[in-house]
């Protein structure tokens, strides 16, 4: 098969995306990754140039996808190699550019290799062969696989690529009938604290609702919108998306995509945007134009729980970073990066870094498990 560079995620049709085993992932879209490139977010102004690897078969079909963008910097792809280009400098080389293979401004777990349905496993190791080789002929850095699920990691692993732990927080559903069940299993003076938090939020007279994608006009697209920029601007960040992106991929992902939005009146003032597959909710972005003791945790991680209860997925995964999450239940999990560095050398010198970091990883997850609130939390 011969892979060929696609300039956009909607160079391939509709019918053509449906093929691929994404197991309904929001992010490896042609709705999320198309919009997000022809808005500018993840374009060539802002240092995403899409070279997506397709494979065709003998008849033409589509038989793999890998989606790949070449890289002049770092910003927004979560990759945390900020310490590596001045060590490719210290060599005498070039870290940028460099490839990778992710979702932009998203750090979430999810299919990397992807074949379309029917296809055999050889579908797979064919994708990272054609990715090698484009290093080689690109004369890049390195080829980064970020944030990969099991499957791809024993893959990435077998060809070769250096793997990186990371660690996240996620909530898990055992069952839990309702938020009440869930906070059954805190011990009493954490679950005191959640529900005062709650309490300050009902108190302040909010109405809080939950809407998909679908279901929201412009008009409140043009406030959630402003909650999303708001946040990045007060923190001294760039807000890549567009209200034009948020509006496209809420019409084409539909329920895939839900946002928890407080009303005060008839004024929409917090809101927080989310997406989802069959298995797992995903939080991503959130803002406010009001202070309000509680909000933060109400509409990013309750309101998150209670849907996934409600909605019987497995698991409720809001985003990067954050210790703060432990005290709501959420539990340290591991993720998984694959990287190719070309250079030898280089490879040698950030194995040794990676062997080390993962030690101090795992004792990071390990100690951040005994804070939880549960109250078999050391048994977990």
């Amino acid at each position: 098969m011969k892979p060929i560079l696609l300039d956009c995620a909607c160079d391939l049709p509709d019918s053509e995306w449906r093929r691929l085993a994404t197991a309904n992932d929001p992010f490896i879209s042609r709705a999320f990754l198309g919009a997000a490139e022809q808005t500018g977010a993840a374009g060539e102004a802002l240092g995403w140039r899409a070279m997506h690897l397709a494979l065709r078969d003998g008849a033409g079909r589509l038989a793999g996808l890998l989606p790949l963008y070449l890289r002049q910097h770092s910003f927004g792809d979560f990759s945390r190699d900020w310490n590596w280009p001045p060590a490719w400098q210290q060599a005498g080389r070039d870290y940028y550019p460099k490839l990778v293979t992710g979702v932009p401004y998203t750090p979430s777990p999810g299919p990397r290799l992807l074949a379309a349905g029917g296809e055999d496993a050889s579908i797979a190791p064919a994708l990272i062969d054609a990715a090698l080789d484009l290093v080689a002929k690109l004369r890049a850095s390195s080829w980064q696989c970020l944030f990969v699920r099991e499957p791809d990691r024993l893959l990435l692993e077998a060809a070769g690529l250096l793997l990186r732990r990371g660690v996240q927080f996620h909530w898990l559903n055992r069952g839990y009938r309702d938020f009440a069940d869930f906070l059954q299993g805190f011990t009493a003076g954490k679950r005191k604290k959640l529900k005062r938090e709650r309490r300050a939020v009902a108190e302040a007279g909010l109405r809080i609702e939950a809407r998909h994608g679908d279901e929201i006009d412009a008009p409140l697209w043009r406030a959630l919108h402003r909650h999303y920029r708001d946040t990045f601007l007060r923190h001294g960040n760039h807000p890549a998306f567009k209200a034009e992106f948020f509006q496209r991929v809420g019409a084409e992902l539909g329920r895939r995509m839900v946002v928890f939005v407080a009303w005060q009146a008839d004024r929409p003032v917090a809101s927080s945007i989310s997406y989802r597959d069959d298995a797992a909710l995903y939080g991503r972005h959130w803002g406010t134009d009001i202070d309000c003791p509680g909000l933060h945790f109400e509409l990013c991680y309750y309101r998150g729980i209670e849907y996934a209860i409600d909605h019987g997925l497995q698991r409720f995964e809001p985003g990067a970073q954050g210790e703060h999450k432990l005290a709501r239940g959420f539990e340290p999990m591991p993720t998984w990066s694959a990287y190719w560095i070309a250079d030898p050398r280089m490879r040698d010198i950030v194995a040794a870094y990676l062997r080390r970091e993962d030690a101090a990883m795992q004792d990071y997850e390990a100690e951040t498990a005994q804070h939880l609130p549960y109250k078999l939390a050391a048994k977990r």
